[in-house]
């Protein structure tokens, strides 16, 4: 007779059995538990069309635009530094607060550029500059096509008082508003006709390196949360700007899909594309970390939407200046000024959805432990624009109950959706929720904290955007 031995006492075949079964009995219940203590979801997720009013890309019209013509999130206008600075240490900010208030109004952000010189208009370099003898260039600026030439006023660039006016201005204007919900970008202005950064065609009274790093150093030093954008990418041998594409800013490309795509041809090296590979490898890969942004030409106004047949010659394909740009957001006149047709609508609404960044979320897994109450939520993340989203916003995970009401919500680390560049590939993003004493069955949302109270929501490219609740992307249904 087989004999089994267990605490020095010889047990019979059939004790043995009986504790072999029991054992079996027990792990199988173990088994069970751990299954109903950890419960998994998986869901794949429908693709469909982003709006193209996301924020912090798209169109932007000037400010007060007419609010049936295009969809948009931003809103554009130049101030006149003698408005905003009344002396070295004295600043009026009440026109640039009536401005934000009332571009935040509409649920948008501003996009803003400081002048002191513009075609045609009178005020713009500070006055008190003016009295203590700063030296004025005025001209007939004939660099003002489509439209007629118009009386332009110059500052002597090299003057010491004015490269220290234009120091303690932007550190000023930095510490109030650096990273105010109410500003999308700052076009870094003050320099050159129209705040461009040139005087074409009176290129001796354009500004020095050494009055460009002024300008520049003060912009690093005052600004780390709203992007400072810079009209020309500039490498250690540029001829008369000052070396930039090492810097922490972004570009604007004023002259899109004119003056952008490489042609070729010695005259137009300062098309924005060769000027950006002449400024070296870090111009060319500037678009991954800071936003490229610029304004369509004059000429091409609406027309860039049109099939190609209506271009003026030099027009662009507004596609490949995308893509080849990585553009996040453009200022257009065009489809704000009139009422588009239906084909030039639904050309623009296409390519508009294209510009910056485009989020897809695939699918997501959920993983219940109900042991400790935490929900473990991993997702694929397509991005399918032709930049990042840049902006360093939070993360919100919601559990909303049948009754439609949000039980619980918190900020989902590791759900940052800065930086992830354009790719077919999914980016898989992890966190971890502590669902405490949450019992039943919820619908799992996700949402892009805008920082700007009423401010237009981030939406995703998918079908369940807003199903749930308005501003949120439904992940999931799963019961705790």
């Amino acid at each position: 007779m087989t004999e089994f031995i267990v605490s020095k006492r010889w047990l019979s075949a059939a004790e043995a059995i009986c504790i072999l079964t029991f054992s079996t009995l027990c792990t199988t219940t173990a088994k069970a538990q751990q299954t109903a203590a950890e419960s998994t979801w998986s869901n794949d997720l429908e693709l469909a069309p982003s709006p193209v009013d996301n924020p912090l890309k798209g169109l932007v019209p000037y400010s007060r635009p007419h609010a049936d013509r295009f969809p948009h999130s931003m809103e554009f206008m130049y101030l006149a530094l003698s408005d905003l600075m009344k002396s070295e240490d004295r600043f009026d900010w009440k026109p640039l607060e009536k401005l934000l208030d009332d571009i935040a109004s509409r649920g948008n952000q501003a996009v803003i550029r400081i002048y002191m010189e513009y075609p045609g208009k009178e005020k713009g370099i500070p006055e008190y500059l003016v009295r203590q003898g700063l030296k004025i260039h005025t001209y007939l600026n004939t660099n003002t096509a489509p439209f007629p030439p118009k009386k332009i006023s110059t500052p002597d660039y090299e003057d010491p008082r004015l490269r220290s006016a234009l120091r303690h201005f932007i550190r000023e204007w930095g510490r109030k508003y650096d990273g105010d919900p109410r500003l999308a970008y700052i076009t870094a202005g003050l320099l050159g006709t129209w705040g461009e950064w040139h005087t074409y065609p009176r290129s001796e009274l354009w500004a020095s390196k050494e009055t460009q790093d002024v300008v520049l150093d003060a912009y690093e030093e005052s600004f780390s949360l709203t992007p400072i954008l810079l009209r020309y990418p500039a490498g250690p041998n540029h001829g008369y700007q000052a070396e930039n594409a090492s810097r922490a800013f972004g570009y604007h490309d004023d002259s899109f899909a004119w003056a952008t795509l490489d042609t070729g041809k010695k005259d137009d090296d300062w098309f924005y594309l060769p000027a950006l590979k002449a400024a070296g490898s870090n111009g060319l890969e500037k678009w991954k970390s800071r936003p490229i942004g610029g304004e369509i030409r004059p000429e091409v106004w609406g027309k860039i939407f049109d099939t190609s047949e209506y271009w003026p010659k030099q027009a662009q394909s507004f596609h490949d200046c995308v893509n080849q740009t990585h553009a996040t957001w453009l200022m257009d006149t065009g489809m704000f000024r009139e009422i588009a047709s239906p084909d030039r609508m639904q050309r623009a609404k296409q390519e508009v959805r294209r510009m910056g960044y485009d989020l897809y979320v695939k699918h997501v897994d959920f993983q219940a432990m109900a042991a400790r109450n935490e929900l473990k939520i991993n997702i694929q993340l397509i991005n399918q624009g032709v930049a990042p989203f840049y902006a360093n916003w939070p993360t919100e995970i919601a559990f909303v109950d049948k009754e439609g009401m949000i039980a619980k919500r918190e900020i989902a680390t590791g759900f940052a959706m800065a930086g992830h560049l354009p790719s077919e590939s999914a980016h898989e993003l992890k966190t971890t929720i502590d669902t405490g004493k949450l019992h039943g069955d919820f619908s799992v949302l996700i949402r892009v904290v805008h920082p700007l109270a009423g401010g237009k929501p981030l939406r995703f490219a998918n079908a369940d955007q807003d199903s749930v609740k308005p501003g949120w992307l439904t992940l999931g249904t799963i019961q705790l």
